[in-house]
């Protein structure tokens, strides 16, 4: 800070000094010391104001050369990513061209093979045609012989609604050459409610089987060897029905 401001001193009276009894003159020297000691002092803020601003500055320069330094790395940086990105890129277009000429070459296959399918398709046609016709004659034939069949079948079905009759039971047929046969019984005389038995017989084959039993037999075994022997169904029914009644009585 400035020091105190000191008067002026006043303007010498050589005249009268001179004539004074002991003449002296002041020479002010506290107030010279003052202005010598506030000069110096402006001096020295001066310096270290000056010294602090060069410091400043020369801080300020020294970010602002390393922060260029920096950008001109990472410029450099950038330039040889771009040249390895520009090399890659180069490579990815020749991989491209390839590419492309194996497209091309592959349609190409793809274009004479479906010449040759569609020849193939032609012949299949030819041969759908023809076996469109063999089906339609096979379609006639199975005509003729279902035809056939109810005509034999007419008979047996007579025979069958008879056994049905005689043994009150109902005969359905369940699967290939499979006979579901149920009968019905009732508790006592004049009883609403009744029990039912059923068996599935297998008659695929000479030797005749029987698949599943509703409730179980113990002479099952017995009734099927007798049935195998004399190869009479009806009367393998017949039997079945007074065993269950055996069974239930």
């Amino acid at each position: 800070m400035p020091g105190p401001i000191l008067a002026r001193p006043a303007q010498l009276n050589l005249a009268a000094i001179l004539t004074s009894q002991h003449p002296t003159i002041d020479l002010h020297l506290p107030a010279y010391e003052a202005s010598t000691r506030n000069f110096s002092q402006a001096i020295a803020d001066f310096n270290t104001r000056a010294i602090a601003e060069i410091n400043q500055r020369r801080e300020a320069h020294t970010a602002e050369v390393k922060r260029l330094a920096e950008r001109v790395q990472n410029i450099e940086k950038e330039t040889n990513q771009c040249k390895i990105e520009e090399i890659e890129l180069i490579g990815v277009l020749e991989r491209e061209r390839e590419e492309a000429k194996e497209a091309e070459s592959y349609v190409a296959g793809l274009r004479r093979q479906g010449a040759a399918q569609r020849e193939a398709v032609a012949a299949l046609d030819a041969d759908i045609e023809q076996y469109r016709a063999r089906v339609a004659n096979l379609r006639n034939e199975r005509e003729l012989e279902r035809r056939t069949l109810a005509m034999h079948i007419s008979p047996t079905s007579a025979d069958l609604r008879a056994c049905e009759r005689a043994w009150r039971c109902v005969i359905e047929g369940v699967g290939p050459e499979q006979l579901l046969i149920r009968y019905f019984f009732k508790d006592g005389e004049g009883s609403r409610y009744t029990r039912e038995a059923n068996f599935v017989l297998d008659v695929s084959s000479p030797s005749y089987k029987v698949l599943t039993s509703t409730p179980l037999l113990p002479t099952l075994p017995i009734l099927l060897d007798q049935l195998n022997e004399s190869q009479d169904v009806y009367y393998f029914i017949k039997c079945m029905r007074q065993a269950y009644m055996k069974l239930f009585s």
